[in-house]
C-alpha cells in the first residue's frame, strides 16, 4: 500500500464538527495535514482548533445547498472530505439537499478545483429502491458522486457508535425515563455497529492509499447484533431493568409523526427511521472492509459503551474497566 505524507497537505472536511468529522480531523492534524473545516456554523467548530497546533485547523463558513460557499471551501484543496449526513429533516435540511444534492456540489466543486482525492462518507444500506429517503438520497449522493469523480472513495458504514454518538445514548436516555421500551417489528433487525475511531482510522486511510481511489468500502464492527440484542446490551450497561415490548412499524408512525412536527428537540425516532429499520444493516458478503483500510482489529461494543453509557445509571454511576 502506498501512503504518501499528508504533511503541509491541505485537506477540506465537511461536516468537520459532526459526530464521525471530528475524529478525521483529529486524526488528520496528528498527521501534519493542515486542516480546513467547512461547516454552516463557524462558530460551533472552534472546539476543534486546540487538535492540531496553532493555525493548522482552519474554520470556514460553507453550506453545501449554496454551490458558491463549497467552490470557496475546497479551493486550493489537495483532498476533499465529505461527512455531512443528517438523521431527520428540519427547515431547509433536506435528505435530497443535502445527501443527494450536496453530495454532487461537493464533488462537482472538488472536481473543477482540481482536486485528486475525495473521499465521500455514506452509509450500508444506501439503495435507491429502499422505502427511506436516508437511505434513497444517500445512493443518490453516491451517483452524484461518481459521475463527477469515479475515482472518489465512498465509505459506508454500518452504525456508528462512540462516546458522543446519536445509537446507544438515544436508548440509553429513553431507558433512563420510560419502564418500557418498544422493539420495532419485534426488534429482529440486523445491525453491525462500527466504532467512530475505527471509522475515522478507515478514512484516513483511505485519504493516504492509492489503492483506495474508486472503491467502495463498507464499514461494520466485528459482531452482527439484533436490535433487541443492542436494547439489551444498553440496558446492562446502565445497569437498569426494562420492559422491552415488540411494536408493529406502522403502529409507532402517528407517535413518530407527532415527534417530527415538534421544533424543540431531535425526534427521538422518525417515520423514516422505522423505513430504514425495515432492512438489515450490516457489511455485504464479499464486499471490501475495515479491514481493507487497515484496521484488523476493529472496536467491540461490549466492553467500550459502558466508559460512556455509565452516565445514565442512577446517581450518575461510576464506570468501573473491567480487565481479563
Amino acid at each position: 500500500m502506498t501512503q504518501p505524507s499528508l504533511r503541509n497537505q491541505l485537506v477540506t472536511v465537511f461536516g468537520g464538527s459532526g459526530f464521525i468529522g471530528r475524529y478525521v480531523v483529529q486524526k488528520l492534524a496528528r498527521e501534519g495535514a493542515r486542516v480546513r473545516v467547512a461547516i454552516r456554523r463557524p462558530d460551533e467548530g472552534l472546539f476543534l482548533k486546540p487538535m492540531g497546533s496553532v493555525g493548522q485547523i482552519d474554520i470556514v463558513q460553507a453550506n453545501i445547498r449554496v454551490p458558491m460557499s463549497v467552490q470557496q471551501a475546497v479551493r486550493g484543496s489537495d483532498v476533499v472530505i465529505n461527512c455531512v449526513g443528517i438523521l431527520f429533516e428540519r427547515g431547509a435540511q433536506k435528505f435530497s439537499a443535502v445527501q443527494a444534492r450536496g453530495a454532487e456540489v461537493i464533488a462537482l466543486c472538488a472536481k473543477e478545483a482540481g482536486v485528486k482525492t475525495l473521499v465521500h462518507v455514506s452509509a450500508i444500506g444506501a439503495t435507491a429502491d429502499s422505502s427511506s429517503d436516508y437511505a434513497k438520497t444517500k445512493a443518490a449522493g453516491e451517483a452524484g458522486v461518481r459521475r463527477h469523480m469515479p475515482q472518489a472513495t465512498i465509505i459506508r458504514p454500518s452504525v456508528v457508535f462512540g462516546q458522543e454518538d446519536d445509537f446507544f445514548n438515544r436508548f440509553a436516555s429513553m431507558a433512563a425515563m420510560s419502564p418500557v421500551l418498544p422493539l420495532i417489528d419485534g426488534g429482529h433487525t440486523k445491525l453491525q455497529p462500527v466504532h467512530v475511531v475505527d471509522v475515522a482510522s478507515a478514512i484516513l486511510r483511505a485519504v493516504q492509499d492509492e489503492a483506495a481511489a474508486g472503491q467502495t468500502y463498507e464499514l461494520g464492527g466485528p459482531k452482527v447484533y439484533s436490535m433487541k440484542e443492542i436494547m439489551q446490551l444498553t440496558l446492562a450497561a446502565i445497569h437498569k431493568k426494562r420492559l422491552l415490548v415488540p411494536v408493529p412499524g406502522f403502529a409507532l408512525k402517528p407517535l413518530a409523526f407527532a415527534l417530527e412536527l415538534q421544533p424543540i428537540f431531535a425526534p427521538p425516532i422518525t417515520r423514516d427511521q422505522i423505513e430504514l429499520l425495515k432492512r438489515d444493516n450490516v457489511v455485504a458478503e464479499g464486499a471490501k472492509g475495515l479491514k481493507d483500510l487497515g484496521v484488523d482489529q476493529p472496536t467491540p461494543v461490549e466492553g467500550t459503551i459502558e466508559s460512556y453509557l455509565y452516565r445514565y445509571r442512577r446517581g450518575g454511576g461510576k464506570f468501573e474497566p473491567r480487565f481479563s
